[in-house]
């Protein structure tokens, strides 16, 4: 029996062991994968306070130390289900089934991939998923964002800022996101939308050096040389799983507030899995962080009940 199992070892779930063990409170870390998550591909991280340099590997290696140091113990098993049994919580992977007070929710989102050749290879080698985490490397180059949603045009704006161009790919007509943000767009001299398109080839050596986009109407083929693309059309939470006792949004999102709770007792969520305006890794850190020191909070809560129980049934007894 653990006090907190954190299910996922992301920035988020590392964190939340950090905090959990500070709280002296015994913590299991289970992990599907390898401990980091996403920000595992991230070459250079420049946005996280203190550290000006440093990559998405050696972050998370220090982020597992610490944890690991302050006692917090590691399973790389996939959590498949979770049992609420009221003040038990029972989660089962495929080859265990493991006890705890309280679940924190930590299993983050992946990216949704256009799915072509050597796109995953060339992920921090022209490929980005990130515009505020990559952008400034891209400063006075030419650059492009795939994608028709609030966050593809936000992308946008922010790197027209940055790159000497910019290519807005978008495979409607018409933007799903904010037409002010869109009108926005319009105006950069160094923005070109292209509509009705899709990008269907990547072309690359060692890094991606041009694009190949194929006109939805006419099927006419064009090449554009760049040395980033911006991949923006969405992100696939990883909640499937626990969708029958944690309540989603439309878009598979824990429906959770900055105090991390879900609406099951004694089960939190932090990071990019649930809803939030902003998914950076500081964001995703501080979940952590708030998540633990909820779930320390509602396990005094509940051993403070079930002592104040037994005084009540001992003083009828007397």
């Amino acid at each position: 029996m653990h006090d907190i199992v954190v299910i996922g070892a992301g920035p988020a779930g590392m964190t939340a062991a950090i905090y959990a063990r500070r709280a002296a409170r015994s913590v299991l870390v289970l992990e599907a994968v390898s401990c980091g998550g996403q920000i595992l591909n991230t070459p250079d991280i420049e946005n996280y306070p203190v550290e000006a340099h440093i990559s998405g590997f050696d972050f998370s290696r220090k982020l597992h130390d610490q944890a690991e140091g302050l006692g917090a113990e590691f399973i790389f098993e996939k959590a498949v289900e979770i049992r609420d049994l009221g003040a038990v919580k029972e989660v089962v992977t495929p080859k265990n089934t493991y006890q705890a007070r309280a679940v924190i929710l930590a299993t983050g989102s992946e990216n949704r991939k256009l799915g072509l050749e050597d796109e995953d290879r060339l992920v921090g080698r022209g490929i980005s998923y990130c515009a505020t985490c990559d952008g400034n490397f891209y400063r006075n180059k030419v650059v492009a964002v795939v994608g028709g949603g609030n966050t593809a045009l936000e992308d946008a704006l922010y790197l027209a800022d940055l790159a000497q161009k910019v290519y807005l790919i978008h495979r409607r007509d018409s933007f799903r996101g904010e037409e002010t943000t869109a009108a926005r767009l319009r105006e950069k001299p160094n923005v070109e939308i292209i509509c009705n398109a899709n990008v269907t080839r990547l072309i690359a050596e060692k890094r991606l050096k041009a694009i190949e986009i194929t006109d939805k109407l006419d099927g006419s083929l064009r090449t554009v040389e760049l040395n980033g693309l911006f991949i923006a059309v969405g992100r696939i939470p990883e909640n499937q799983d626990f969708a029958g006792l944690v309540q989603l949004d439309e878009a598979g999102y824990v429906l959770a507030g900055e105090d991390c709770h879900t609406a099951a007792s004694g089960i939190f969520t932090a990071g990019d899995n649930r809803t939030k305006l902003l998914r950076q890794l500081v964001t995703a850190t501080a979940d952590g962080a708030m998540a633990a020191t909820e779930a320390v909070k509602y396990l005094r809560e509940t051993e403070q009940a079930y002592t104040d129980s037994l005084l009540r049934s001992w003083g009828g007894v007397c």
